[in-house]
């Protein structure tokens, strides 16, 4: 049985969850939820038991000195709550911490355990994979359910997945089957600038999440950080003509595939997402590899070059034998 001290009763609550590693390609998804944690300043309530979920040689613990004492920080996974205000406020729980390395299912049954006890009434899960998008358009962010009568009220794609996953797909299967209505958020980060941090894709999740459960989020410098994440990436990309070509190629295929999209709804959202910043008087102030679109595991694509600095990899040219038509 959790007993929860010390935690008052909440307001309509959401949980907002995210975990470092394969689903967290580019640390977007976890960087979001610190980042609330951050702005609204969380408290945290409960932690889980390292030893039942984490091993200590992947995920190691790391040593510390407070005030000439040696102490130790365990890998694990922690909660937090913050109340957002406003006319109708309403509370958040946070959930962050690393994909747990054994017992799954236990690992979901607490979190469902600690959902039930505050009340919570949806669980929002935060992901990144790596895609084939171009760094200079928008970060296109998915919202997926497992439960198709969420998804008609929502105007959520009802998931069709099947493949690999990762403790994201495990924890909403697991919502769903307790009746817990969950919703998961993917952003598609770059694959040929998959090293963290990605500011611009933080942020993508950030905005889709306050829509989709209408609070207004302060972004304090993430604006600006993803502004000069992207002027630095296509600074590496212009040094090369090779990589500027693919890219070029991403940014046509990405324009072709959504035309449709750049007027009604899209448009529409945007608008009303600035008229709420502007009647509010504007922004308030692991090693291995990752998910990708196809769910595969891929390690990060950036590489080292003799200057130090990392540049996306260059694309396959068609040999003599291969055909130009190829999708391939």
């Amino acid at each position: 049985m959790i007993e929860l001290e010390g935690v008052p009763e909440l307001i309509d609550p959401v949980m907002v969850a995210a975990f470092e590693g394969w689903n967290d390609a580019g640390d977007a998804a976890s960087t979001a939820v610190a980042h609330l944690d951050r702005e609204w300043k969380g408290e945290v309530f409960a932690a889980l038991d390292a030893e039942d979920y984490y091993d200590f040689q992947v995920n190691r613990p790391t040593v510390w000195m407070d005030a000439g004492v040696r102490k130790i920080t365990w890998p694990t996974t922690r909660l937090s709550v913050v109340r957002v205000g406003g006319e109708k406020p309403r509370d958040l729980v946070l959930v962050r911490g690393i994909e747990p390395s054994m017992r799954w299912r236990s690992f979901c049954n607490e979190l469902l355990g600690f959902a039930h006890e505050l009340g919570v009434e949806l669980v929002v899960i935060l992901g990144a994979l790596l895609g084939d998008t171009p760094h200079t358009r928008p970060v296109p962010v998915s919202g997926v359910t497992s439960d198709p009568d969420l998804a008609r009220r929502m105007d959520l794609e009802e998931t069709k997945y099947e493949g690999p996953t990762g403790i994201v797909g495990i924890l909403q299967e697991a919502c769903t089957h307790a009746g817990v209505p969950a919703v998961s958020l993917w952003a598609a980060v770059p694959h040929y600038v998959s090293q963290p941090p990605n500011p611009k894709a933080t942020l993508a999740l950030l905005n889709r999440l306050e829509d989709l459960i209408d609070v207004r989020i302060p972004l304090g410098e993430l604006p600006e950080d993803a502004r000069a994440w992207q002027v630095g990436v296509d600074q590496l990309a212009a040094e090369d003509s090779e990589v500027a070509e693919y890219v070029q190629t991403l940014e046509e295929a990405r324009d072709t595939a959504e035309l449709p999209e750049a007027s009604g709804e899209a448009i529409a959202r945007e608008f009303e997402r600035y008229l709420r910043r502007r009647d509010v008087g504007g922004p308030g102030p692991s090693a291995g590899g990752h998910a990708t679109a196809d769910g595969s595991d891929t390690a990060p694509y950036l590489r080292d070059n003799p200057g130090g600095r990392t540049r996306p990899p260059k694309p396959q040219r068609p040999g003599p034998d291969d055909d130009e038509s190829s999708d391939d």
